[in-house]
């Protein structure tokens, strides 16, 4: 079946003038074939009938040469009629015995046929009896109708081998002539086939090209209607639908530059918002820090001397106590006061540890590296985790507002680390140059999939804090390899990061 599918791959001319020549070349071939088999069978028949008529003429007039034995004149006889009929290969004469009595060949004739035609040459013998029944002369009678009595005896045969050459030439002639006529016909209709292929392909080529071109996003297409019919419906529909994609073209441009403008004013919209929440968490921030600096100030200036001055009277109270007659009343008295002692010691001690956690007084006098080396030296003291810091930079010029929130982040990072990760040890990487300053934070623990599971509230708050001075924070995970939050601060007056 693949075999007659050839055509598939032919275009539409292709298929039109073949469409149009197969029953032309068809019948042309049939009439070529059954012409030039007439014509054969033709000559044939016109042989085979002058054979059998010459051999049969011959045959009645050659009977009294042949008994006679005047052979010349029936050689001349049979040599004028050789000469004039180039049809006639040869013609013999043949005696009882079968000897060639008379033989004479065409000297035009070129071809012969492989059989001859045979006529007989009969000789009749009249048996007339002259006398009666009684043995008396016969005397005929007006009323005797009695036929006399024949004898037939043949006396030799006539054998005519005709040419095909003359009658086969004058009949090629012929079918050349017809065939010269169908040929004609058969170019005339190839002419008419090429016609109407390409009457057919050239308005379908046309309206391809103006598909491609449409195709192509030129949509205002100018096909003229060249034919009829459905070619014709065909290229009228090509130039509607162009007419109406070039109107559509035309409303949807309108429409996406309509909401691309809404787009733009949206996003400059959201851009003016997004500066606005971080000039917003930015300034919160500083709000809050600064009354973390202004409670841990309250907290050490006034609260811790007044335990300060608590523990100084519970010990002055103690040393009275110890002055005065022993009691029991003496003995309850000295042990309040070193009750008091120690609870004003602890509470002297929970300020401590609230007023660095509020404002860690090394960040005033150490800067960033001492601030956060001391954390990690906290966390490192204090846990099963083993804790490592390492930095690169000169971290004493760093503005106040920068270091602040550096430090609450690593805070952040190093408390994620403690409650959830489980791990045995982690590294905190500080590195400043020119234009920002890195921080790392990794760690050996368990480790999340960041696509999967949701962002937490610390790391959602590193990540307002490092956007609220045009950072960025990366945190790379996957589950039981560890976790690495990578932040990115820009120094004033650098550009920021996108």
């Amino acid at each position: 079946m693949k075999n007659l599918r050839f055509w598939r791959g032919w275009s539409i001319g292709l298929r039109m003038a073949f469409i149009t020549m197969l029953p032309v070349v068809f019948l042309f071939s049939s009439f070529v074939w059954y012409s030039w088999y007439s014509h054969r069978a033709q000559v044939a028949e016109e042989l085979a009938e002058r054979g059998r008529i010459l051999a049969r003429a011959l045959s009645e007039t050659s009977e009294y040469n042949v008994i006679s034995g005047n052979l010349s004149d029936l050689r001349l006889t049979i040599n004028g009629l050789v000469q004039s009929d180039k049809s006639i290969y040869r013609i013999d004469v043949v005696d009882a015995s079968g000897r060639n009595a008379v033989s004479v060949r065409s000297e035009n004739a070129m071809a012969a046929e492989p059989y001859y035609y045979e006529a007989p040459i009969k000789k009749q013998v009249v048996w007339i009896n002259l006398f009666s029944d009684n043995g008396t002369p016969h005397v005929s009678a007006p009323a005797d109708t009695r036929p006399p009595t024949l004898t037939t005896e043949v006396v030799g045969w006539v054998r005519v081998t005709m040419s095909p050459s003359n009658l086969l030439a004058k009949q090629g002639q012929r079918f050349r002539v017809t065939l010269a006529m169908a040929a004609l016909a058969l170019a005339a209709s190839g002419a008419l086939g090429f016609v109407l292929a390409r009457s057919l392909s050239q308005p379908l080529r046309e309206a391809i090209g103006a598909l491609r071109q449409i195709r192509g996003g030129d949509y205002r297409v100018h096909l003229p209607v060249t034919t009829g019919g459905e070619v014709g419906e065909l290229q009228a529909s090509i130039g509607e639908m162009s007419v109406a994609l070039d109107e559509s073209k035309k409303d949807l441009e309108n429409k996406v530059a309509e909401r691309t403008r809404d787009l733009v004013a949206s996003r400059n919209e959201a851009l003016r918002a997004d500066a606005d929440k971080r000039k917003l968490i930015q300034k919160v921030n500083s709000i809050i820090e600064d009354e973390r600096k202004g409670i841990a100030i309250e907290i050490h200036d006034e609260l811790n001397a007044s335990l300060i001055a608590v523990r100084l009277e519970a010990q002055s109270i103690g040393q009275l106590a110890a002055k005065a007659e022993p009691g029991p009343a003496v003995e309850e008295i000295r042990q309040k006061a070193q009750s008091i002692t120690k609870r004003a010691l602890d509470l002297y001690a929970s300020g401590r540890r609230l007023v660095r956690r509020l404002r860690p007084e090394v960040l005033d006098m150490l800067g960033l590296h001492g601030a956060v080396e001391e954390m990690v030296r906290h966390y490192d003291s204090g846990s099963g985790c083993r804790f490592e810091f390492t930095s690169t930079g000169d971290f004493s010029q760093l503005e106040n507002e920068l270091a602040i929130s550096a430090y609450r982040i690593v805070q952040e990072a190093l408390s994620n680390v403690m409650k959830h990760a489980q791990a045995s040890f982690a590294r905190v990487n500080l590195t400043l140059d020119e234009q920002m300053l890195h921080i790392e934070v990794e760690d050996d623990g368990l480790g999340f999939d960041p696509a999967s599971a949701s962002e937490g509230i610390g790391i959602i708050g590193m990540r307002e804090r490092a956007y609220a001075l045009h950072g960025t924070v990366n945190v790379c995970s996957s589950p039981d390899k560890g976790t690495l939050v990578a932040i990115a601060l820009p120094l004033p007056g650098a550009s920021a990061v996108s």
